[in-house]
């Protein structure tokens, strides 16, 4: 079994509040219900999660239901890589912990198994899942996320992480700046070397490549998995992404 962390900090001060006046996207209302509750109502469904830490203000936690088992609520400082740090204190640095976004209210257990179970058969201390496009589109057509064509295809990444603390630790400097790219995956390429960015743009870049270089840099051995499960890319930051949710949810 392995522990969760679940991000849910971020305020709701951009284009979602145009959709909901709740102070936290966290607590955006989706069929009555704050947006990070069917987050965590999928974690205690997977019976390969054990504890989960909630990283949130008081008045996300204020709002949800308390009597959740295994729940541990911790508030972060409120900068993303902060709020990591401060979830991921709670647990064993050499343990895997599963790091979750709050605003994936769509998250489903059996995308959860995959990551957990190909992490199993590719060993590593730090796992990643990427979306290729044609599955997000087959599942969510319309739906807008930003893409990467890589050799391995043109894809998307997931908002779920299976990963050490320690080797969080480890990448310092170079998580901070992934983190700050995030959106932008033309500037992620650049954070990795100029040879990269040379296979970028010339389409060979591949996960393979990424792997090696971050264990090169970091000394951490990270493993890129594809999944079939879309549900983790898609993150509700717009109000068109709240829109298609609750029309899902809906139905």
């Amino acid at each position: 079994m392995v522990n969760a962390v679940v991000l849910a900090s971020a305020s709701n001060d951009g284009k979602l509040a145009e959709c909901d006046d709740a102070k936290y996207e966290a607590l955006i209302s989706i069929r009555g219900k704050p947006m990070v509750s069917y987050v965590l109502d999928v974690l205690r469904a997977c019976k390969e999660i054990d504890m989960i830490i909630l990283v949130c203000p008081r008045e996300v936690s204020e709002n949800i239901c308390h009597s959740i088992p295994n729940l541990v609520v911790v508030e972060g400082p409120g900068k993303l890589l902060g709020n990591l740090n401060a979830g991921l204190a709670r647990l064993d640095s050499d343990k895997p912990a599963l790091i979750v976004a709050g605003d994936i209210p769509l998250l489903t257990c059996e995308a959860v198994n995959d990551l957990l179970a190909q992490a199993k058969a590719y060993p590593g201390e730090l796992h990643f899942p990427v979306i290729r496009k044609e599955v997000c589109e087959s599942k969510f057509p319309g739906i807008e996320r930003t893409y990467l064509r890589i050799s391995d295809g043109t894809v998307t990444s997931g908002n779920i992480v299976l990963t050490k603390p320690s080797a969080l630790k480890a990448c310092g400097k170079l998580l901070d700046q992934a983190i700050a790219t995030r959106k932008k995956p033309w500037m992620m390429a650049s954070v990795l070397g100029i040879r990269l960015i040379i296979k970028f743009l010339m389409k060979r870049l591949s996960i393979r490549d990424l792997e090696i270089r971050l264990e090169s840099t970091t000394g951490v051995k990270a493993r890129g998995l594809i999944s079939n499960y879309p549900e983790i890319a898609f993150d509700v930051d717009k109000p068109k992404d709240l829109q298609y949710v609750q029309r899902i949810l809906n139905n």
